[in-house]
C-alpha cells in the first residue's frame, strides 16, 4: 500500500528526515514512535504531500504509484486522508460543508459513505455540524471532528498524527474505536483494505487499536522495528536509549 525509500526531507532549510525507508503493507496497521523532534510529524506530512516539507530525496508510493511529486489534493483523490494534530479553525466554513468537500473527493469506484449525519451522532459532533470549522472546539472535540471527516471521506491509507493528544480517556477510547472502523480492524489482515501509520508519543491509542508493527524514530531514521506494544514497553522501562544503540 505504501513505500517509503531512502526519504531524505528539509523543513525551513534543516534537514529532518535522513533517509527513511518504511513499507505498509495492504490492511496493515503501523505505529511511529519517537523522541520529540525525531521526525514522526515530518514523515506523515511528506507521505501527505504538504508543501512545507520539501522531498530533497529518496520517494513515496503508494499502491505503486509515485506520488512523491503530487500535491495533498492529488493524494486525497487517490485515498489518502490525513488526521492533523493541531488542526487549525476556519471561520466562514461549517463542519458540516468540509465533510462534505472531504467525501467528495471518493473515487466513484469506492461505495458510498454513511451519511454525514449518522458519523456525526457516532461521534457525539451532531451539534457541531453546523459550527464553523474547529473554532472554539476543546481538545477532545477537535481530535472527533478530524476523525469525523476521516470517517466521511474513507481513505485507503490513514495517517493519524497523535490522535490521542490532548483528549481524557472517554473520548480516547471513542476515538479508538472509530479507528478501528476505519481501518477494519475487527477482520484478519488479508479481509481488510484500508492500512494505517499512527503516530504516538503517549502511547495510550496502542490501548485500543490492534497495531500490527512499530517502529522507533530518532534523529531522522528508523531505529528499530517490532510489536508495538514490546517497543513501547521497552520504552516506557529504558528511554530511546537503547534504541539509538541499535542503529
Amino acid at each position: 500500500m505504501l513505500v517509503v525509500e531512502g526519504l531524505q526531507v528539509e523543513v525551513g532549510g534543516k534537514l529532518i528526515l535522513k533517509g527513511v525507508d518504511l513499507e505498509v503493507g495492504t490492511g496493515e496497521t503501523h505505529v511511529l514512535l519517537g523522541p520529540n523532534g525525531g521526525g514522526k510529524t515530518t514523515l506523515l506530512m511528506a507521505v501527505m504531500g504538504m508543501p512545507r516539507y520539501r522531498v530533497i530525496k529518496g520517494a513515496v508510493y503508494f499502491k505503486g504509484k509515485d506520488i512523491t511529486a503530487l500535491t495533498p489534493d492529488a493524494r486525497a483523490r487517490l485515498g489518502i486522508g490525513m488526521m492533523f494534530q493541531k488542526p487549525p479553525a476556519v471561520r466562514g466554513v461549517k463542519l458540516r460543508e468540509i465533510a462534505q468537500t472531504v467525501a467528495s473527493v471518493r473515487e466513484a469506484a469506492h461505495p458510498p459513505a454513511p451519511s454525514l449525519e449518522g458519523i456525526a451522532e457516532r461521534l457525539n459532533l451532531s451539534e457541531h455540524l453546523d459550527r464553523e470549522l474547529n473554532y472554539g472546539f476543546s481538545g477532545g472535540e477537535l481530535k472527533r471532528s478530524e476523525m469525523f471527516q476521516l470517517l466521511c471521506q474513507a481513505p485507503e491509507l490513514v495517517l493519524l498524527d497523535e490522535p490521542e493528544s490532548g483528549v481524557d480517556l472517554d473520548n480516547v477510547a471513542l476515538i479508538g474505536e472509530a479507528i478501528n472502523d476505519l481501518l477494519g480492524k475487527r477482520g484478519k489482515i488479508k479481509e481488510r483494505k484500508a492500512s494505517g501509520l499512527i503516530v504516538t508519543h503517549t502511547g495510550h491509542i496502542l490501548r485500543y487499536v490492534n497495531a500490527d508493527r512499530g517502529h522507533i524514530l530518532i534523529d531522522g531514521k528508523i531505529a528499530c522495528h517490532g510489536n508495538p506494544r514490546d517497543l513501547f514497553e521497552e520504552v516506557q522501562k529504558h528511554g530511546y536509549g537503547r534504541c539509538e544503540s541499535c542503529r
